[in-house]
């Protein structure tokens, strides 16, 4: 079994679908951090199987609820002092930017390429965010 050391003070990322943790790395510009980052691939579950775990060294600023439209299942677990002090679910947040594109080759976002790609949450049980240029609907792929 593969042993990956605890945090003393960080941010443990759990519950990414297998496969999704480098798609969140470079979401979040992991790469452009200064700590250490810990990508684990395909570890057991008992709830999902197999997952995908991301373990950040040191404080994080970046707002988490916005990986809930990446990943609805994914957890966060904020760790100081060796303890896990904060657990928590993401939140869908109402509105997104730059998180997910329009695919509408017709959107203005295409056209005008410097444009922020904006989503509003239209439908929060069904998880659908529409596109605020064009209302084109995204949908996740699974």
């Amino acid at each position: 079994m593969l042993n990956i050391g605890g945090l003393n003070e960080g941010v443990v990322i759990d519950h990414i679908k297998a496969g999704g943790a480098m798609e969140i790395y470079h979401y979040l510009q992991l790469e452009k951090l200064d700590c250490s980052v810990a990508i684990i691939k395909n570890a057991r579950s008992n709830k999902m199987g197999k997952k995908d775990i991301i373990k950040i060294e040191g404080p994080l600023t970046v707002n988490l609820d916005i990986l809930g439209v990446l990943d609805s299942n994914i957890t966060i677990n904020i760790i100081r002092d060796n303890e896990i002090v904060e657990k928590r679910t993401l939140e869908l947040p109402d509105t997104v930017t730059n998180v997910i594109r329009c695919k509408n080759p017709r959107c203005i976002t295409s056209v005008e390429q410097e444009l922020p790609h904006r989503f509003k949450l239209t439908d929060k049980e069904n998880r659908i965010y529409r596109c605020m240029y064009c209302e084109q609907k995204f949908t996740r792929r699974t």
